[in-house]
């Protein structure tokens, strides 16, 4: 059932950036004033959603340990996030790539972007805590609070363009007359096959990390019995 569902969303993803890579590269022209370059924006944006949203999954997660203390919940928190890291790394390298020739650098350090870094750097704490804590339950409750505090940046994340005065521009979604409807169309359907990868590579990874605790279980009995 499992490998059902991720092949299903792998396929979904095929097919809808199929219709997007034609729409995006094939249709939609170039833009007045930044060129044929303004496309990495149909890839930056909706890899950032992603990561977001699953950092927010890893979040929800990791209260419902502390909740339940099922560790079918740290599997699914661990997992997510990092999926959200992934995804948060590779849109802020694409907006890197974005930012060379529109801005002429690659990178300063406005809120947008220092934020953004903050938050990688927090889930790659929360990754360094996770190796550093043997036992299983108390990996798992650390874990979730770290998590918890981490996701703390994500509002200010979010809502940093708004709050000060960057040099990232301010949002486009949500503006009346700020990207044109065919472009926003595109902008919101590839977010389905970002969804669709991460959704898959959450569920191997939750597999991963429940083959690797029967694995323990199984490496201290032996050492029990030894």
């Amino acid at each position: 059932m499992r490998s059902k569902l991720i092949l299903a969303a792998l396929l979904l993803a095929a097919l809808v950036l199929a219709r997007n890579l034609y729409q995006i590269f094939m249709v939609l022209p170039d833009d007045a004033e930044q060129g044929a370059v303004y496309r990495i924006l149909f890839f930056h944006v909706p890899a950032l959603w992603a990561g977001m949203l699953a950092f927010f999954t890893g979040c929800m997660a990791s209260i419902a340990y502390l909740v339940k203390k099922d560790l079918a919940h740290d599997h699914l928190a661990v997992a997510s996030i990092e999926v959200g890291l992934m995804f948060s790394i590779a849109g802020t390298a694409m907006g890197m790539v974005w930012a060379r020739p529109v801005w002429g650098i690659w990178w300063t350090w406005d809120a947008r972007l220092t934020s953004m870094f903050i938050c990688i750097l927090l889930y790659f704490g929360y990754l360094i805590l996770r190796r550093a804590v043997p036992e299983t339950r108390q990996r798992a409750q650390m874990s979730a609070i770290f998590s918890i505090f981490a996701f703390a940046d994500i509002p200010i994340v979010w809502y940093s363009i708004r709050w000060w005065r960057t040099q990232h521009p301010q949002p486009i979604v949500g503006e009346p007359g700020a990207i044109d409807p065919a472009m926003k169309n595109v902008l919101y359907t590839n977010l389905i096959p970002m969804l669709c990868i991460a959704a898959a590579l959450i569920v191997i990874r939750m597999h991963q990390e429940e083959i690797g605790l029967q694995v323990e279980r199984l490496r201290r009995r032996v050492n029990a019995r030894a």
